[in-house]
């Protein structure tokens, strides 16, 4: 402690980043011998103090941990035996009484996937909690602080009265006090002490490592670090099971559509070709029933509702589904009729092959009833008082709920597959009508070649326009500027230019060359940096890296995208090195049925906030996606990620 006296305040600041632990010395007290840390907070350093473990671990067994919990990981054969072996892992290293893989679901609520417990208690396995017990506010704190420790939940708050009025942030101090609601939670649950470790997957809290002890516990430095440091590990182990299991279920569609496909004949029709494979299409999207409808004409295959039932689905999905596929899981809530047949046809998949006669091709899924454990009725504590914001709930028993008129989901690989079928069928349709239809067709194609000339002149035309008004207006903003040198409308004369210019780029690279209403949003953003790097200059263009995936996505969403792009790239040369230049991460990568646009820098992170015109333009344009955009620490710089539905 006297060597840490002996330095300044400016050394032991020199030494710290905003969110890190600097374990400082061993101090001893009347009751015992205590570990100092040091974290920063704003322009305050607090220094904390934690009893010291007895036998801290050694660098040595720590490495040596961390080394079997990867080689583990590694063996796992996919998410769920890995999630297994993390619960065994997590509960040898805590010492708790039971550890449980917690994973967030689509709609918020909670799944048990993984267990390790004492087995006097009783299991959780499978249990569902629901999204109010964790709030969104709890969750992004989960991400800023991986691992929470309660050694006591029956512990009694110290209050600290800082010196000055506006109080001290604790926000990553491990030893800070929880809510007393948490508190009252844990009480009910029959727990005694608890940890949580984040598992954060690509800057998302994917699920929480949930500890419970029955009697008091606490976790030393340390067990602290070792857990955050496994946790990153699983989180990364999850991202490649994930992967390969999409990668595997693609691989296996693509071989599917492949046999397919390659048994249509030179002289058969399309049409008759559909009706003895319809057990393959059936089993390529693990479907239990399959029709193809033509008119009045019907081809099934397998489960699938009565001929009339079927003629009136495929007329109310001819208006659903003209363009893009029709998916559902339930198909009740948004066709009624299906309430009749939920045994026949709860999911459905449908996509038109539009020819010179609509074809339908319908895959159906019956009702698939699901048991769904909850731990407790997530609906009683809640309506008990509909004033009060948030209570902890006080039932952990189990409670089940079935869930009923709906089917297994649809993956987007298996939409993806049917999307690629419709277009194939297509291209044989068509190509038989031409060999059928000879001269005449080949007029018919003729005229509709000369209207998609006349259309794409007519847009490079608008494009013109547009890219000359657009300089207009730009030369006046340039007059104007010059015309106010030197003031503060001059600035925002300039910051106009970069607007406009920015939009004059986006309405350039995505109508300059031919294009369907479907673009690759990847190749469009890589063209659309690669005219950036022509403008931002050499030394910025070194600096900018792009790992985009390809996503479908439809032409005016892409230009939101490119926008906001523009506009986050722009902030970053504005703001992120203090008008020097930089390296600049630009990432596009698929998430479920939605898309992730991350732009990060390693720059001086967040500058001002004061919310300008083009946050406000790019808040807009986000919301025009129905998407949310979050901003983060890079530690160094700034990580912006902007997440919104692949489709409308």
């Amino acid at each position: 402690m006297g060597a840490l006296l002996a330095q300044d305040v400016k050394s032991i600041l020199g030494k710290l980043e905003a969110g890190t632990v600097l374990r400082l010395a061993l101090v001893p007290g009347r009751i015992g011998v205590f570990e100092a840390f040091a974290t920063i907070a704003g322009q305050d350093v607090i220094v904390t103090l934690e009893p010291a473990p007895p036998s801290p671990l050694s660098a040595g067994s720590m490495l040596a941990d961390l080394d079997a919990a990867g080689a583990s990981f590694e063996r796992a054969a996919d998410l769920t035996s890995l999630c297994a072996r993390a619960a065994t892992i997590f509960r040898e290293r805590t010492g708790f009484d039971r550890v449980m893989i917690y994973r967030f679901l689509d709609d918020g609520a909670g799944l048990v996937v993984a267990e390790d417990r004492d087995p006097s208690l009783p299991s959780f396995m499978n249990h569902h909690f629901p999204a109010s017990d964790i709030p969104r506010q709890a969750r992004a704190l989960y991400v800023r602080n991986r691992v929470r420790v309660i050694p006591d939940v029956h512990y009694e708050p110290a209050p600290i009265r800082p010196a000055s009025e506006a109080g001290v942030d604790l926000s990553d101090v491990s030893i800070r006090s929880v809510s007393p609601i948490h508190l009252r939670y844990m009480r009910n649950m029959g727990v005694g002490a608890s940890a949580s470790i984040s598992i954060v997957k690509d800057g998302l809290l994917w699920g929480l490592v949930a500890c419970h002890h029955q009697s008091p516990r606490d976790l030393d430095f340390e067990t602290r670090t070792l857990c955050s440091t496994i946790a990153s590990g699983l989180a990364r182990q999850i991202r490649a099971k994930e992967e390969a299991e999409t990668y595997r279920e693609r691989i296996r569609l693509r071989a599917a559509e492949d046999g397919i496909l390659g048994q249509i004949g030179n002289g058969q029709s399309v049409d008759d070709f559909l009706l003895p494979l319809g057990s393959d299409l059936c089993a390529m999207l693990n479907a239990d029933g399959f029709a193809a409808i033509l008119g009045d004409t019907v081809m099934a295959e397998g489960v699938v509702p009565e001929r009339p039932d079927l003629l009136r689905l495929a007329k109310w999905l001819a208006a659903k589904a003209s363009d893009e596929p029709f998916v559902s899981r339930s198909l009740s809530a948004a066709y009624p009729p299906a309430q009749e047949w939920p045994d026949l046809a709860s999911g459905v998949l449908a996509v038109s092959v539009v020819a010179d006669t609509a074809m339908m091709l319908i895959w159906f899924r019956v009702e698939e009833r699901e048991l769904v454990e909850w731990a407790g009725n997530p609906h009683k504590d809640s309506a008990a008082d509909p004033n009060l914001v948030l209570t902890p709930r006080n039932s952990f028993e189990s409670w089940r709920e079935e869930v009923c008129f709906r089917a297994r989901p649809w993956t987007l690989g298996q939409i993806e597959s049917a999307v690629r079928l419709r277009r194939r069928l297509f291209e044989a349709r068509q190509a038989r009508r031409l060999r059928e239809l000879n001269r005449e067709l080949a007029a018919t194609i003729a005229d509709k070649e000369g209207l998609i000339v006349q259309k794409d002149h007519l847009l490079r035309e608008v494009n013109h326009r547009v890219q000359n008004s657009l300089q207009l207006v730009q030369s006046f903003l340039a007059l104007q500027a010059r015309a106010e040198a030197g003031t503060e409308t001059a600035k925002n004369l300039e910051e106009a230019q970069r607007r406009i210019s920015a939009v004059a780029l986006v309405h350039r690279r995505l109508y300059q060359a031919d294009h369907v209403e479907t673009v690759d949003l990847a190749r469009y953003l890589e063209e659309l940096i690669g005219e950036m790097r022509e403008a931002m200059g050499s030394d910025w263009a070194a600096g900018l890296v792009l790992d985009l995936a390809p996503i479908l996505i439809s032409a005016d969403r892409a230009v939101h995208v490119g926008l906001i792009l523009t506009e986050l790239v722009i902030n970053a040369n504005k703001y992120a090195y203090g008008g020097a230049s930089g390296p600049i991460a630009i990432a596009l990568e698929e998430y479920r049925n939605q898309f992730r646009l991350i732009v990060a820098d390693q720059g001086q992170g967040a500058v001002g906030t004061r919310e300008g015109f083009g946050s406000r333009m790019m808040k807009a344009m986000v919301q025009r996606l129905d998407g949310s955009i979050e901003r983060f620490d890079n530690k160094p710089g700034l990580r912006v990620i902007v997440t919104a539905p692949v489709e409308a």
